[in-house]
């Protein structure tokens, strides 16, 4: 008799933003979703999403708070979960954040996490739709309609290593606009709010 696998996709609710929005564009794809910062669930998830808004310090010191940072690292490191962060979620990959101070990270990414320039006449925060370049044929970007995604942020992930850049981005500087460092993922922008492009990211990441 052949095993199916049920897919539990859970966002990982750890009081730091917009949870709701990425369920709902995972909904819209038919794809059921549990919104939990709850060990039970985040234990039998096939995929975890981290999304965020806010300051670097404060996602971190939720995640302590929650008991979660163990956890979640050994999903990720030991049962090899793929893993998606979103923005906030992404920066908190790094090894320190400078956001209102110097705060340590998750580590997962070599790299430090410092505001954009903001060149010229460029506002902050980055808020708006932007090209990406993509590097490698990353698997989050199969079959993607158009390169175009919606940012909000005005800190980036500087990486040590540049091989984990999936894409790019320009804003006054170029950024760090994805990442793709073995089951781990992670997107600057926001799929959820990127329509048909950022679906696809979405639908690409649920595939893996």
């Amino acid at each position: 008799m052949q095993v199916i696998k049920v897919m539990q996709v859970i966002i990982v609710d750890y009081n730091m933003g917009n949870v709701g929005s990425v369920s709902k564009a995972l909904t819209f794809l038919g794809v059921p979703n549990i919104i939990s910062g709850v060990r039970q669930d985040i234990e039998r998830a096939t995929h975890l999403i981290l999304p965020g808004v806010g300051a670097f310090g404060d996602g971190m010191k939720h995640l302590r708070a929650q008991g979660l940072i163990p956890l979640l690292r050994k999903k990720v490191y030991e049962d090899k979960t793929p893993f998606l962060g979103i923005c906030l979620g992404m920066q908190l990959l790094a090894q320190t954040g400078t956001e209102f101070g110097r705060h340590e990270g998750l580590g997962w990414v070599k790299g430090e996490v410092v505001k954009l320039r903001g060149d010229g006449d460029l506002r902050l925060p980055h808020i708006g739709w932007n090209n990406v370049v993509v590097r490698n044929q990353d698997a989050l970007f199969q079959n993607i309609p158009d390169d175009n995604f919606y940012f909000v942020h005005s800190y980036h992930l500087v990486c040590t290593d540049s091989g984990v850049i999936s894409a790019a981005c320009s804003y006054g500087q170029t950024f760090a606009a994805a990442l793709h460092q073995d089951n781990i993922f992670a997107v600057q922008f926001h799929p959820e709010k990127s329509q048909m492009a950022g679906l696809q990211v979405l639908r690409n990441f649920l595939g893996i």
